[in-house]
């Protein structure tokens, strides 16, 4: 068993999966990690896939649709003993890898990037979900759950595969995210947050985040899992 896989979900992102990958092999070779690139495609027919067969990765393919479902399937095909999960925008530093897997290797479960105490570059987040979304949805998650993490919509994130696996996670879209705290938290798991950056994204494109349906999505996964 390798000791990290690096989870890249995918969709659509010939624009940037290229660089993410070389990025995160950077990191496992400068850091001296045992680890492995695992990228989780879910329908990409842009490219996307031709480019991750020329780099250094393993690719799976999920069927089933949905940022979510691509992040359970990439854990249950994963390698590594933790896994740390990042989008494939670029717009995550994948060297903040070091100060999570710190962290893993210290025995916390899930440790949690946080990207609003001031380390967001110009035009990385629009100021609704910096101000609004991101604050209102870890606010009542804090609040109902006690989790205490200030970023809950963070996809910069890292976990020990098999702590994770026994939440059983169901949620397909990017409310996962939430889940993934409620349980983790309902279950006892150790968690912790790090400060990281968060530059904006090299897409020419929109984003497949839907403000309003998403955050909808994760005030019911709030809701559903009070009891």
């Amino acid at each position: 068993m390798k000791e990290l896989t690096i989870l890249i979900p995918c969709l659509n992102e010939k624009e940037t999966i290229g660089q993410v990958i070389d990025e995160a092999n950077q990191f496992l070779e400068d850091n001296h990690v045992c680890g492995e690139v695992l990228v989780a495609d879910n329908g990409s027919n842009d490219g996307s896939i031709e480019i991750v067969k020329s780099k250094e990765a393993r690719i799976i393919n999920v069927e089933e649709k949905g940022y979510g479902m691509a992040l359970i399937e990439g854990t249950k095909a994963a390698n590594g003993k933790y896994i740390i999960m990042g989008d494939a925008d670029y717009s995550y530093n994948l060297y903040d890898i070091k100060n999570i897997l710190e962290k893993l290797q210290e025995g916390y479960d899930l440790v949690v990037g946080n990207r609003l105490n001031s380390n967001i570059e110009k035009g990385a987040m629009p100021f609704l979900h910096r101000y609004l979304g991101t604050p209102i949805i870890s606010t009542i998650g804090n609040v109902i759950y006690d989790v205490g993490i200030k970023d809950f919509n963070s996809g910069l994130r890292g976990y020990d595969k098999e702590k994770l696996r026994s939440l059983d996670l169901v949620s397909p879209g990017f409310e996962y995210a939430t889940e993934m705290l409620i349980k983790a938290k309902k279950n006892n798991l150790q968690v912790a947050e790090v400060d990281i950056r968060f530059r904006k994204d090299k897409r020419n494109r929109k984003p497949h985040l839907r403000p309003i349906k998403d955050g909808i999505r994760h005030v019911k996964v709030l809701i559903k899992n009070v009891k």
